[in-house]
């Protein structure tokens, strides 16, 4: 397994990248292997902290700019090492190519503030399939954005404080396969779903039966447990929280449905948490707030933040002003005791 540092330099991130890329289907061939893995190195204090958007490429539109101002606030103020996306990344249909001048009017030109210019980490969302998918997992994009870096599914590894695990969850979806609503798929890397994720998940699973981290978190686009439009995705639910629960997985965090949200699994440790609210919100759009588990939900814009020691976590969403709407805390000690 090919171990990489992040935001590299010249021309040596590139022909990391182009390799990368062909390991995994970006060339439009599929590749079945060990999932790529990346590291990124907590502080010298064993301190961990990131930032969690999902749901936001719309040129500044429908509050993105005022979202991305909050987030470079709290980014400097928590000195965070990396931004999570959850997918969805352009709207409404992707990028056109890996020259679509949407890639720089929608990340580039957003996301200034100092404390954001780390390494983006991102995956894509069904929307981001609707275009060119693969222009997405260009090493070209990094020579218009170093921060830049998304692929299907791929590890990184925070020495042993955490791991996250980055899955491509949109090849699961069927309704993407068999009821398309006249939208076009690029499916070019995926081929055939059934092949595809069964060995997305045989490599998903062998690498968190690996994982020696203290934290085990999961980053998909579709929600597994989310009381918004979307709802729960079912495809997830018997394909692939099975895998979590058995493998000890702290967290999953996903976008998909344009909320901030968190539920406690009421069978695992599992906490469910929804950050897609990074432009455009469903205000009102709620599936019933009596469900088991549920400890927060918002259907206005914001974003999330985690930090993380070796044995405490603390998550926080934000709204598009910067104010803290709910925090949890674990003890990673009493968290194994659940």
């Amino acid at each position: 397994m090919r171990n990489k540092e992040v935001m590299g330099v010249g021309n040596l991130c590139l022909v990391m990248l182009l390799i990368l890329m062909i390991g995994t289907g970006g060339g439009g061939g599929v590749c079945y292997a060990e999932l790529e893995r990346f590291e990124h190195p907590p502080k010298p204090d064993g301190s961990l902290s990131f930032l969690v958007l999902g749901d936001w490429g719309r040129r500044g539109a429908f509050n993105q700019s005022q979202v991305a101002v909050q987030m470079g606030r709290i980014g400097e103020a928590l000195g965070i090492d990396f931004v999570v996306s959850t997918g969805d990344n352009f709207y409404d249909n992707g990028l056109t190519g890996d020259q679509d001048p949407a890639f720089e009017e929608s990340f580039t030109n957003v996301y200034t503030a100092d404390s954001l210019q780390k390494q983006w980490y991102s995956v894509l969302g069904n929307h981001d399939y609707r275009g060119d998918a693969e222009a997405q997992l260009s090493p070209l994009l990094r020579k218009i954005d170093k921060r830049w870096l998304c692929l299907r599914s791929f590890v990184v590894n925070a020495a042993d404080v955490a791991e996250l695990f980055f899955v491509d969850t949109t090849p699961f979806v069927k309704m993407y396969f068999t009821d398309t609503k006249d939208h076009t798929y690029d499916w070019r890397g995926v081929n055939s779903s059934k092949t595809y994720t069964a060995n997305l998940l045989e490599d998903l699973e062998m690498a968190l039966k690996e994982s020696t981290a203290k934290w085990k978190i999961v980053v998909g686009h579709h929600a597994i447990r989310s009381i918004g439009h979307h709802g729960d995705t079912q495809e997830l639910i018997d394909r692939l929280l099975p895998i979590l629960r058995a493998n000890n997985v702290d967290l999953y965090m996903n976008g998909h449905d344009h909320c901030l949200e968190h539920i406690s699994d009421t069978e695992s440790p599992i906490q469910f948490l929804t950050s897609g609210a990074g432009s455009k919100a469903w205000r009102g759009d709620i599936k019933g707030s009596n469900r088991p588990g549920l400890r927060f939900f918002y259907d206005g814009q914001g974003f999330m933040s985690v930090q993380l020691s070796r044995s405490e976590s603390s998550i926080v969403f934000y709204d598009v002003s910067g104010k803290a709407l709910h925090r949890w805390d674990l003890s990673k000690q009493l968290h194994q005791a659940i």
